[in-house]
């Protein structure tokens, strides 16, 4: 077995001890992620590195890429880009998760940079972030019967006339003027060299990644090639991959812990990679083959984000014979605690919540795989990588650290802190003197460990999915009838959040809420960022320097979602319900039954469950 760190890491003292040991520079060996994949292939040139499933079915003969044969790929991708779009061409792409879209991706950082690009947003907005990045050239999927990737793509070369097409299909599809042919130009590329000379390494820009809004001025991540490579062998040496890992690959690559942790951090250790599928786990024929994928590949290790993995979680085992797996996985959103409880159960096997941000090029901290996890956690910071709780204060400034178990801030200094936005404008409050605000709330307990309580930011995840409730406000704020919009997060026991949007209306204005709705969908970009609901106030709480106050409208949001299961779907129209702030997990919830329906105490916990508040069902 071949690994990144022959001694497991088990807990904080044996992170303190591999840190002392060596400087990060000379354990890596690397300065460019390039170089990944060529250690790879010079150690396992014939192991599997990517096996690409369509169908999940047991006769199904998949796509397979040995780590040579991805070399080649990705030398033939960068030499591609370099041909067509000269010296450190900008390559963004829009694809599902194929094979090709590795390729692309890891071409793109070797000769240039790269912009992955959400597939989801509206053809405007992707050109923006196309024009806001520099990116020269779009990778896109061609026409296809479900999805209408290759539609967006011609939408943006109409805006941006500029930009070269290349555009991946069939070998059988008609040429097309003015669009370049994926295949047709990788094939023209040598597999065994580059072409152009070196690579991009250090702290030269290896991808612009898009975060929070698509409406205004774009947010862009400036990741490095070090912030990659110091987050991924981060990833690596916690979790102990090794070449006779084989991980379940079902988050899109447009995702940032998917290009980080499920894909650079695998490649730097030889894992094999499958590939869900190009929709992932959205394809519910992967989501219901899943144990027999594990048992017929051998998968060791299971990832997901919450709502994913408790879609999983409903298919039975069955007979299916999943002891290879060592561990599971989740990130992107908070993790319900029944969620990780059934994963053990079902599995026997610990579940591990990882903490990642796009700013700290996609990992902080995650519990050492080795080790025994802590319900709730999600563990130490990064080998290399400093996570101090600080205290909160006036006008939102940050105080001195805090003790154990006290509540604050949560910050992050270290190589994998991106340089900041490639607008140094918005850097204000989230990046100073090399340390990343990051916006959530947390504590530490006696051990180091990290335990998030919430977001001092507003920022809605719905499903892994980072929604900035401004691009909600200000499409809202557009309906003549508006005068103010506010948007909150509303748990969800599926999603994990959903977006709900408040309204106050004009003096004299009129308006129904389906009214209100159609508006939001027709101008808002993302189809997640819809407001689930719309709810028409009198007046939206304000500070008393005039600013929304949302800390009373998510709590507003809570108890009309209780009030509905709780009074309406479970009947129990006595029952007192009360919501507040705090708690290790950022919201307490109450529901107190009167004594004539203390046998509904089960029911409603269970109920409760699936939601990431602290919650406490009581007897009056």
């Amino acid at each position: 077995m071949t690994t990144l760190s022959p001694t497991p890491l088990r807990n904080a003292h044996d992170i303190a001890v591999f840190e002392r040991s060596m400087p990060l520079a000379q354990r890596l060996g690397a300065s460019s992620i390039y170089d990944v994949f060529v250690a790879s292939a010079g150690n396992c040139p014939d192991h599997t590195a990517l096996t690409m499933l369509m169908t999940g079915a047991a006769d199904e003969e998949p796509r397979r890429v040995s780590y040579h044969e991805l070399l080649g790929l990705v030398r033939r991708c960068a030499n591609m880009f370099h041909a067509v779009g000269g010296k450190r061409p900008g390559v963004a792409y829009m694809l599902p998760n194929l094979v090709e879209t590795h390729a692309t991706l890891w071409g793109a950082e070797t000769a240039g940079f790269a912009v992955p690009i959400n597939f989801l947003l509206q053809a405007e907005h992707i050109a923006e972030l196309l024009q806001a990045a520099g990116a020269s050239i779009l990778v896109t999927l061609g026409p296809h019967p479900q999805l209408d990737i290759w539609q967006k793509a011609l939408q943006v070369k109409a805006l941006l006339p500029g930009v070269l097409l290349l555009r991946v299909t069939p070998p059988s599809t008609p040429a097309m003027n003015g669009v370049l042919d994926f295949h047709t130009l990788l094939a023209a590329q040598p597999a065994d060299h580059l072409v152009f000379g070196e690579p991009g390494r250090g702290d030269d820009i290896a991808a612009y990644f898009h975060t929070g809004g698509t409406t205004g001025t774009p947010k862009l991540v400036v990741h490095t090639h070090h912030n990659q490579l110091a987050a991924a062998y981060g990833g690596s040496v916690l979790t102990h991959m090794s070449d006779s890992d084989v991980l379940t690959m079902g988050l899109p690559l447009f995702h940032v812990a998917a290009t980080i942790f499920c894909g650079l951090s695998c490649f730097m250790s030889g894992v094999h990679l499958l590939l869900m599928s190009p929709a992932g786990f959205r394809n519910p024929a992967m989501v219901q083959s899943i144990w027999h994928i594990v048992e017929r590949y051998g998968a060791t290790m299971v990832g997901a984000v919450p709502t994913a993995l408790g879609a999983l979680l409903e298919v039975p085992i069955g007979d299916c014979d999943i002891s290879g797996v060592r561990v599971g996985f989740c990130g992107a959103a908070s993790l319900p605690r029944a969620v990780g409880e059934r994963f053990t159960q079902l599995t026997d096997k610990p579940l591990y919540e990882v903490l990642g941000m796009t700013e700290a090029a996609g990992l902080i901290s995650i519990d050492p795989a080795s080790g025994v996890p802590a319900p709730g956690s999600v563990g130490y910071p990064l080998p290399y990588t400093e996570v101090v709780i600080r205290r909160l204060q006036a006008e939102g400034l940050l105080g001195a650290a805090c003790e154990p178990n006290e509540i604050g801030v949560l910050t992050v200094r270290g190589p994998t802190v991106s340089p900041g936005y490639k607008d140094p404008q918005q850097n204000q409050g989230v990046f100073v003197d090399g340390v990343l605000n990051s916006g959530d709330l947390a504590y530490k307990d006696a051990d180091g460990r990290i335990y998030i309580a919430g977001r001092s930011k507003d920022l809605i995840i719905r499903s892994g999915h980072n929604i900035d409730p401004q691009m909600i406000e200000n499409a809202m704020a557009t309906h003549p009838a508006v005068a103010l919009a506010a948007a909150v997060a509303m748990p969800d026991a599926y999603a994990g959040e959903l977006p709900v949007c408040y309204v106050s209306l004009r003096s004299g204005a009129v308006a129904q809420a389906d009214e209100l709705q159609a508006h939001a969908q027709k101008t808002i970009a993302e189809r997640p960022a819809w407001p689930r609901h719309i709810h028409i106030v009198d007046a939206i709480p304000l500070t008393t320097v005039g600013k929304i106050y949302k800390p009373q409208l998510r709590l507003d949001a809570t108890q009309r979602l209780l009030a509905e299961l709780v009074h309406g779907k479970l009947g129990l129209a006595q029952a007192r319900i009360e919501v507040a702030e705090g708690g290790k997990r950022g919201m307490r919830v109450t529901v107190t039954l009167p004594a004539a329906h203390a046998d509904a105490v089960l029911q409603v916990q269970q109920a409760l469950a699936g939601f990431v508040f602290e919650s406490v069902v009581a007897v009056a």
